[in-house]
């Protein structure tokens, strides 16, 4: 299943976990911004309702 990569296997195979790791650290942070962004406009749009009512 897996190639035969000779002496070049620590580097490819570390070089994918590097690949992994930051696609997962960027999928992460997108995730948390989004949960903060809806927060804080949460909070505006409360504010609003408030002022407006």
């Amino acid at each position: 299943m897996m190639p035969d990569l000779g002496k070049y296997a620590v580097a490819v195979l570390g070089s994918y976990l590097a690949t992994a790791v930051l696609v997962a650290a960027l999928v992460g942070l997108s995730l948390w911004q989004s949960a903060r962004m809806k927060r804080a406009l949460a909070e505006v749009e409360a504010r609003q309702e408030k002022s407006d009512g």
